[in-house]
């Protein structure tokens, strides 16, 4: 059953014994399509009965969404294996979080990896789609737990991008270890392949967070979006 619902959704192509890669259907972007409108209504059922508040998140975190969309085709370095150094893109994600909290950030970290998903898909296990997609971005929504804070934004995109790093780190090490060079540890290997392009992105965007008109800056965009 689950075979045929796979086959459904997703395009079996076998390169090699131990290459084999799954490309969503039309079906499968259709579905997945759905499930991101089905995570925006949760955002803003999560927000309370406040109308006017629930319409202006849902504008915020789908203007953030687009720009991570958009930044994320610019990139500085393309990995073979899935990642990329890219413009800033996990930082639009993690404002989602930081300005509307845990539930709304990661809810919008989801809808993003199921986006990511639909554009440009490295698919070989359903568990390593969900820890690469939906989880991994997931996390970035964990700048909500340091939304009230000193430096909450930076505090927050450290824990986010360090659990997405972690997902990917699984998944490397579990579905990817076949690429790992001869005789090298496939955990070693995966930590160094995900930290090449995850580390500095990091490294950039928290540069351009503690500059001080950045941080200005970022808090009145915080005042805008709960302005009434």
């Amino acid at each position: 059953m689950f075979q045929k619902v796979l086959d459904f959704l997703a395009t079996k192509e076998v390169y090699s014994e131990v290459e084999t890669y799954y490309t969503p259907t039309m079906a499968g972007n259709i579905v997945l399509f759905l499930v991101i409108v089905l995570l925006f209504i949760a955002m803003a059922a999560f927000t309370g009965s406040n109308r006017k508040f629930q319409v202006k998140q849902l504008a915020f975190s789908a203007m953030a969404i687009t720009l991570a969309v958009v930044t994320s085709f610019i990139k500085f370095a393309q990995l073979p294996y899935g990642g990329s150094i890219t413009l800033f893109s996990m930082f639009f994600i993690c404002l989602i979080g930081y300005l509307y909290g845990t539930k709304a950030g990661v809810l919008a970290g989801i809808a993003y990896g199921f986006l990511n998903l639909i554009i440009g898909p490295t698919i070989l296990h359903p568990i390593q789609l969900l820890l690469d997609y939906p989880i991994a971005f997931g996390c970035l929504g964990l700048t909500g737990l340091f939304s009230n804070s000193k430096l909450g934004l930076l505090k927050g995109y450290v824990l986010g991008v360090f659990g997405r790093y972690v997902c990917h780190v699984l998944t490397g090490y579990i579905f990817f270890a076949m690429y790992a060079p001869e005789g090298m540890n496939p955990m070693v290997y995966s930590l160094g392949y995900n930290a090449t392009y995850i580390v500095p992105e990091a490294i950039a965007t928290i540069a351009l967070i503690l500059v001080p008109a950045v941080q200005i800056g970022l808090k009145e965009v915080k005042r805008m979006a709960y302005e009434n």
